[in-house]
């Protein structure tokens, strides 16, 4: 059964939830599609995310109305769960294409989807989903984009927004706007062209991509020299041999 073909998909931002206060815009979109409230193109903004989520169970902290926080209801029909990669990296590309816009040059994607500023960190990306046996029926893409905010907690890495780079303060209601509009063209990029497309855009704004890192494994810390990224997600290095290392098997070391 082809479920793309039988599946209507509308526009990124048809339906849009704006809440004054939340705990999380991933929790309450995951709860509205499972309650039958939100489909494909749903957004959930919030002016204030009380316990923002980043990727392995990290805290993402934002300044009430200062920055982009926002949820994606997305509807992947057309992609195998073992395709998920594929998803993120598009939700990444957009994110980057969206950053250019505002503030043009330095930006890269930090494998596998924060959004970097030279060696500062401006974004982040959370893809949660809904999977039943080979059938990948939803995913909630969290977006959190640093704005205007100029004071960040201490234990912050190296954070930075828009309007540190550039000195402009901008509207970030306008700016989620916009961010949805890329995210639907890229979307639908990925529906039409298909993965291979995306992932060469993701590979060539990679995060240190060519140069040689410091990573650690397992507590220990070794150098390497970073190649891309593969279409299961997995990042492509080589220092003695080839290395391939799955999410969460080695981390930055900056």
């Amino acid at each position: 059964m082809n479920l793309s073909a039988q599946r209507v998909f509308h526009p990124i931002g048809h339906q849009l939830v704006r809440l004054k206060s939340v705990d999380s815009t991933n929790n309450y979109a995951m709860a509205s599609v499972h309650e039958g409230l939100a489909t494909h193109g749903t957004v959930i903004s919030a002016f204030e995310q009380t316990a923002g989520r980043g990727q392995r169970k990290r805290k993402w902290s934002s300044a009430p109305g200062q920055n982009i926080t926002l949820s994606i209801v997305l509807e992947p029909v057309f992609l195998r769960p073992i395709e998920q990669f594929s998803l993120s990296a598009c939700i990444a590309v957009a994110c980057h294409e969206f950053l250019n816009k505002y503030a043009p040059m330095g930006w890269t994607i930090k494998w596998p989807n924060d959004l970097f500023w030279n060696d500062r960190k401006a974004g982040g990306i959370l893809i949660e989903s809904i999977i039943r046996g080979n059938h990948w029926l939803y995913a909630v893409a969290g977006i959190g984009i640093n704005v205007n905010q100029v004071r960040f907690p201490v234990l912050s890495p190296r954070p930075v927004s828009l309007k540190q780079i550039t000195g402009t303060t901008f509207d970030p209601e306008v700016l989620a706007l916009s961010l949805c509009d890329l995210v639907e063209k890229k979307f639908c990029d990925l529906r039409t062209s298909g993965h291979e497309e995306i992932l060469g855009q993701y590979n060539r704004v990679l995060f240190r991509a060519g140069s040689r890192v410091t990573l650690s494994k397992d507590g220990k810390i070794f150098e390497t020299t970073v190649l891309g990224v593969t279409p299961l997600g997995q990042l492509l290095c080589s220092d003695m041999t080839q290395r391939i290392f799955e999410f969460g098997e080695v981390s930055w070391v900056l």
